[in-house]
């Protein structure tokens, strides 16, 4: 039998989530259960299922989406049925939420959705970033909103420029998403948005220590210091700078979750009696 193109698995979800290879995720469960539940998918978004073919119509033709509902049954189905119509390149989750759920996927509380109410989300922070003003924007992109809008502004303008463009402003002093007493705003995010993810909290202490120089916290510190300091020396342009920044927290994600078993060493095989170097 072929296997069907409109269904993902769990796991094959789960292996993208967090990396710039996740698809666009939508929640399509009925409002009444939406509204019942506590958590999502992280990075997707609550859309209508039977309005899916309105809603798809303004996605781009190219981009892969998946859908979820409870169980995966006829509602995100039908879902994936009106987006496919249309055109997209649409996948309903096999087993839905419960599923992904007993598979051990990332999750983030449903009511921090309202934080973000605006398609594209608009963040404000202070000019030339360094380490949190990277990685907070990579942990938006990847576990809330993959569309969200990052604005670095000069620190004496920053909340005239939040209001003027109804920004969330982030990693500055008085504002919800900032420092708070051992903790940077990476840990801030990950606990206003209630995320939940194994991999996400080893890689909150090596950026916590790596943005409060405290190296000693994990062994990776000084190391994700010295890339973010290399990059921001590399780049005048504060979103060039967070373009190569993406890629850097990308591949320290997928190391925490897939390669830290691995390890490297090279050969010191003696050489044979006669030969040259």
């Amino acid at each position: 039998m072929i296997p069907s193109k409109s269904v993902i698995s769990a796991a094959q979800l789960i292996g993208r989530i967090g990396s710039a290879a996740a698809p666009l995720i939508f929640d399509v469960r009925r409002q009444a259960t939406f509204e019942a539940a506590d958590r999502m998918v992280a990075g997707a978004r609550h859309r209508p299922h039977h309005q899916a073919g309105e809603w798809g119509r303004a996605l781009p033709v190219d981009v892969e989406i998946v859908v979820y509902c409870v169980h995966g049954h006829e509602v995100s189905q039908a879902a994936c049925a009106q987006l496919r119509a249309a055109g997209r390149k649409a996948r309903y989750l096999e087993g839905g939420f419960e599923a992904y759920i007993a598979a051990g996927g990332p999750t983030r509380l449903r009511d921090a959705e309202a934080t973000c109410q605006a398609v594209p989300s608009q963040w404000v922070t202070r000019e030339r970033p360094k380490v949190d003003r990277i990685a907070c924007p990579w942990l938006i992109r990847r576990f809330v909103d993959p569309d969200a809008v990052i604005h670095y502004v000069a620190p004496d303008r920053l909340r005239d420029v939040a209001r003027e463009l109804g920004a969330i402003p982030f990693d500055v002093d008085g504002v919800d998403f900032s420092h708070e007493g051992e903790l940077c705003s990476f840990d801030a995010f990950i606990t206003r948005f209630g995320i939940e993810d194994a991999a996400l909290g080893h890689m909150a202490r090596i950026v916590r220590g790596a943005d409060t120089a405290r190296p000693g916290l994990e062994p990776e510190c000084a190391g994700l210091l010295a890339l973010a300091l290399g990059i921001s020396s590399l780049h005048a342009d504060d979103h060039e700078a967070l373009r190569a920044g993406m890629t850097i927290y990308d591949a320290l994600y997928g190391w925490i979750r897939f390669a830290r078993a691995e390890t490297h060493n090279w050969p010191t095989v003696a050489p044979a009696e006669g030969a040259t170097a």
